[in-house]
């Protein structure tokens, strides 16, 4: 098969297999071709003479190359190797052309000779040769390739292999408790050690305690009757309650919830308001008594002993099914069905998917709930029959409207690890990583990272992390070698860790969650420059730096800083003001909120809350309140039409945008570095980077700003779906003045006369 050898990179193994054949039919010269194995991975199957689709508009355009399948991956490893100029993340787990077996959502095999076409399950048989496999990818792309010139043989076999292991028959099978233990014991040999974790995973106490002084939360304490999961098999071993419960309380009210799930704390506000979720009440004999002391004891944390407001999300947002069925049909629409249809048909059809339609409900739903907070000084409780999968998404986007803590990047992982992971939000099932249940399967967290983008949209200088973080971490969902998204519960993840460790032999007492990390250590998968991406050039918040009179100070608040950066206009993208159109006064909100605006005196308590919040400049380090309408409502781009040949623009686009903002930033930083260095160290300058190490290496910008004396060519490769690539990973027509087309180019997705006119605050 060839030669394999080893080498070190970024505190992890990988492992090169060089292959080489004369390609005489092809007229090919020797090539080798390369591809790099992780620990624990091993090549399973593999055909040579295969074609990547590039389009459909001629047959023989693609790449050449070698398909592989692996434990782990997909791989497509091209005969061209001459270098290019690259534009793209360098995946340190991945490769340009390979698809995790985990991200695979269909794959079929075609046999255009016969007419004949097959979705490959696990363990099935194919009758035929294939002439073509298509893989529908979980993260929409949709990838072709030809074998007319392959082995039919070796070509029916990589395909089963490909279908087999993409449908593994329990969780350990998944190819991250094969990596994990390898690089553990790797670890112990080298004698490495992980690095530590900045983001807390609240999986103790002391994060919990930390969480509570920092919203001055003082009636609620830290709870661990659930230690050993003896009370709930879904909660987390530690959670936050009223302190006025006892332990034996909450023991004897455990059983009238679902599944025991007690009501659990989230987050409180400076004026002793508190966010709480909890999941439906089933016992009806202690019902109406237990609902009654439960709310007594949120009532008696309060410091006005306000009563709380209490919202059934099951009767007020879509279902998990209606959000899974929105999105087959929004993914549908996106990389499948041709672009053949009128411009109308299309924007119509997109609407109809209703995808639009809930990211605004949910949005809507939250900013609702955060008037309860803010205006209503009333805590909120959050209730769903089993607390796992709605609240997940209504509780984080209220902390993120909130609280700006959670709009920086660490502070957003610990909201997604606190409200999702240790809430038992049930990864497993709703990403269907085993593909036993697809009536289970809902993207949820999608969801809520587009209604995170809604606001980041509306609200660009307030967020430091940047859309490419986004659809990155959608991304990481499908690499199964983090605990993040494997898991459904804190007692599942703890019960395979310990079958892990004992399978690879690792001592007990060992802290596991070290040797199968979350998706936070970001290091695993990208470079320290890659990772720079994540950075939003444009943050305002309090980490940020400016300069005045020569120094740099920290960045305040100011109301004639923070009206220039008022959230609803459509033509603000990314912090940059396109074209000469004025931006939209954000009072205007409460005239579109009402066809007809009602005097102020017959004014709801919540209308007059919303329309005094939007009459004032937005304070991007304070409550944030999205648009509401759903004209607002924008289409994320970047994530949904970023594999799509006809939404790339060349040297153009967000990526320009970035470009120039980092340059700038870069620039203005080390101007302060010289200005630093000029004037000498006082009390009042604050070095931006530590003194040991290379400066350049740890400046934070992607893109860099040249010296004078070093002036650097621009990048040439530059598309708008950077840091994406999209060459070969969509195999449909790509024909100028296609619907797609003129919507890039400025057509607007509006909702229906009907919803518009149905709309209401």
């Amino acid at each position: 098969m060839g030669k394999v050898a080893a080498r070190n990179c970024n505190d992890f193994y990988l492992y090169k297999s060089y292959h080489a054949r004369t390609a005489i039919t092809f007229g090919f010269t020797l090539v080798f071709l390369l591809i790099y194995l992780s620990l624990g991975e091993i090549v399973v199957n593999e055909v040579n003479f295969v074609r990547k689709c590039i389009s459909t508009e001629n047959n023989q355009e693609g790449l050449w190359g070698k398909l592989i399948c692996t434990n782990f991956k997909v791989s497509f490893i091209p005969q061209d190797t001459s270098p290019k100029q690259k534009s793209t993340l360098s995946h340190l787990l991945l490769g340009e052309h390979d698809i995790p077996l985990t991200c695979l959502e269909q794959v079929v095999t075609v046999n255009d000779t016969k007419g004949k076409k097959k979705v490959l399950g696990s363990n099935q048989k194919l009758k035929f040769n294939p002439t073509e496999l298509i893989l529908y990818c979980k993260d929409l792309r949709m990838i072709r390739f030809c074998f007319e010139e392959a082995g039919p043989e070796s070509a029916r076999k990589v395909c089963l292999a490909i279908a087999h292991y993409s449908h593994p028959a329990d969780l350990q099978l998944l190819f991250g408790f094969e990596y994990q233990g390898r690089r553990y014991h790797e670890s112990k040999v080298n004698g490495s050690t992980p690095r530590g974790l900045q983001t807390p995973i609240f999986d103790r106490s002391s994060d919990w305690d930390r969480e509570i002084k920092r919203t001055n939360a003082s009636e609620w304490r830290v709870c661990s009757i659930n230690q050993s999961y003896t009370v709930s098999s879904s909660l987390p071993e530690h959670i936050v309650v009223p302190s006025s419960l006892t332990d034996q309380d909450l023991m004897q009210y455990a059983s009238s919830f679902t599944d025991r799930r007690i009501p659990m704390w989230c987050w409180s506000h400076s004026n002793g308001s508190a966010l709480v979720r909890m999941a439906s009440l089933t016992d009806p004999l202690q019902l109406k008594k237990t609902e009654q002391k439960i709310f007594a004891a949120i009532t008696k944390s309060h410091p006005q002993r306000n009563e709380p407001f209490r919202s059934d999300l099951d009767k007020s947002l879509p279902s998990i099914l209606d959000i899974q069925s929105a999105f087959v049909k929004l993914r549908q629409i996106c990389i499948l069905d041709p672009f053949e249809e009128s411009e109308e048909r299309w924007l119509s059809t997109i609407e109809n998917s209703r995808w639009l339609e809930y990211v605004r409900a949910f949005l809507k739903h939250s900013a609702e709930m955060v008037y309860h907070l803010e205006g209503g000084n009333s805590s909120v409780i959050l209730q769903e029959e089993e607390d796992r999968d709605l609240n997940c998404v209504v509780s984080a986007l209220m902390q993120l409207m909130l609280d700006p803590r959670y709009r920086s990047l660490i502070g957003f992982q610990s909201l997604v690890q606190k409200e999702w992971v240790m809430a038992g939000h049930r990864f497993l099932d709703r990403c269907n990583h085993l593909k036993k249940n697809d009536k289970e399967e809902s993207p949820l967290f999608l969801l809520f990272l587009d209604c995170v983008w809604q606001i980041m949209n509306q609200y660009p200088a307030a967020f430091e992390f940047t859309e490419t973080y986004l659809t990155v971490l959608s991304d990481s969902m499908w690499i199964p070698l983090f605990s993040t998204f494997l898991f459904s519960s804190s007692k599942q993840r703890a019960q395979h860790l310990m079958d892990f460790a004992k399978h690879k032999a690792i001592p007990q007492g060992e802290d596991q969650v070290v040797y199968f990390p979350p998706v936070w250590e970001w290091s695993q998968q990208f470079s320290t420059k890659d990772q720079t991406l994540f950075n939003n050039p444009m943050y305002v918040g309090k980490g940020a730096a400016c300069v005045q009179n020569g120094e740099v100070k920290t960045f305040k608040r100011k109301k004639a800083y923070s009206s220039t950066l008022r959230g609803t206009p459509t033509n603000l993208r990314n912090g940059v003001k396109g074209g000469e159109e004025s931006l939209t006064r954000r009072s205007s909100l409460a005239n579109e909120l009402k066809s007809e605006l009602t005097p102020v005196k017959d004014l709801s308590p919540s209308e007059r809350f919303f329309k005094d919040w939007f009459s004032r400049p937005a304070d991007l380090q304070g409550l944030l309140i999205p648009l509401l309408m759903p004209s607002h409502m924008a289409f994320w781009k970047l994530f949904f039409l970023r594999w799509v040949p006809e939404a790339c623009i060349s040297k153009g686009g967000p990526v320009t945008t970035y470009h120039k903002l980092s340059q700038l930033v870069d620039e203005i930083e080390i101007l302060q570095s010289q200005l630093r260095q000029y004037k000498g160290t006082s009390p009042g300058n604050t070095p931006l980077t530590s003194s040991g190490g290379n400066p350049t290496d740890q400046r934070r910008m992607y893109f860099q700003a040249s010296s004078p004396d070093d002036p650097s060519t621009p990048p040439e490769c530059l598309t708008s779906s950077f840091p994406f690539t999209p060459t070969g990973n969509l195999s449909r027509r790509t024909v100028q003045g296609t619907p797609i087309s003129k919507f890039l180019n400025g057509a607007r997705i509006w909702l229906s006369t009907e919803t518009l006119a149905n709309d209401t605050v």
